[in-house]
């Protein structure tokens, strides 16, 4: 897993209600610290709502800035399953290994 940078776009995973923000919120990277990272939020006029510090637990990055490009669904799932206990691994697991196993059964 790449490690955000500064200028990357990244989604909330958690509800921030004391900011105001909801899971899914998008933000930037403003300042990196040694185990945070400086996310600011924006409205459509690209006014500040929030500047809040996150954990790579609270968030997952959507757009990397160096190259910019949008990250792929299956690095943004990487990142989330990080963040998950054993248990609720396996169910994702278990989840995966159904609906793959069904889609090989429709395929003639």
């Amino acid at each position: 897993m790449q490690k955000p940078e500064l200028f990357d776009v990244v989604e909330l995973l958690i509800d921030l209600p004391g900011q105001g923000l909801q899971a899914r919120a998008r933000g930037a990277i403003v300042d990196v610290y040694d185990d945070a990272y400086e996310v600011e939020f924006a409205d459509e006029m690209g006014e500040t709502i929030a500047l809040v510090p996150l954990t790579v637990r609270q968030f997952v990055v959507v757009w990397r800035s160096a190259s910019k490009s949008w990250v792929s669904v299956v690095e943004k799932f990487e990142a989330l399953m990080v963040t998950l206990p054993e248990e609720m691994l396996v169910e994702v697991f278990d989840f995966a290994r159904n609906a793959y196993s069904g889609r090989s059964q429709s395929i003639p």
